[in-house]
């Protein structure tokens, strides 16, 4: 069962090892291994999880005979009525399960403000085409400190996705 809640000190090794093996295949896209959750040292995401300016929260699942394990993670720091979510991370083995989308969701829910800004690698197609479904729009494109293209999207904290309309 998938619980998510804030991250605690306890947490930063594993929260580092979900995101280094969840960045790989991004990194592997880019064509570069130097992206920056790739190369974030553990004491930067201690950092994090004790900023009062940073809300990182933790997915944990059930391990087979007691216990969880952290399976993702993602990142919200506020800045002027914006929510910047960064370091959204799922396991390997629990990508497609729905985990990133329930830290999104939770993300959203964690902060009081008017919109949230995220980039991700332009060359992403399913990254870019995974936040426009949960309503983000592209808003600018750019490049890294590392020179890498990013596309830069947000959202409004209010959003509510369309509904279906029933088939006739």
């Amino acid at each position: 069962m998938l619980r998510i809640r804030t991250a605690t000190d306890a947490d930063c090794g594993e929260l580092l090892t979900v995101q280094r093996a969840a960045f790989v295949g991004e990194a592997l896209l880019q064509g570069t291994p130097v992206l920056p959750p790739l190369t974030e040292p553990l004491d930067s995401v201690r950092a994090a999880v004790a900023s009062p300016d940073v809300v990182v929260l933790a997915a944990l699942d059930e391990r087979p005979g007691g216990g969880e394990r952290v399976v993702g993670s993602v990142r919200v720091r506020v800045e002027n009525g914006t929510g910047h979510v960064g370091r959204i991370a799922v396991a390997p083995d629990q990508q497609g399960r729905g985990v990133g989308s329930r830290l999104l969701e939770a993300a959203h829910d964690a902060v009081d403000v008017e919109r949230f800004e995220l980039f991700t690698g332009a060359v992403s197609a399913s990254n870019l085409a995974w936040y426009e479904r949960r309503g983000y729009q592209r808003v600018r494109e750019g490049h890294d400190e590392h020179g890498i293209d990013v596309v830069v999207m947000q959202r409004p904290a209010g959003y509510q996705p369309p509904t279906a309309r029933p088939t006739a």
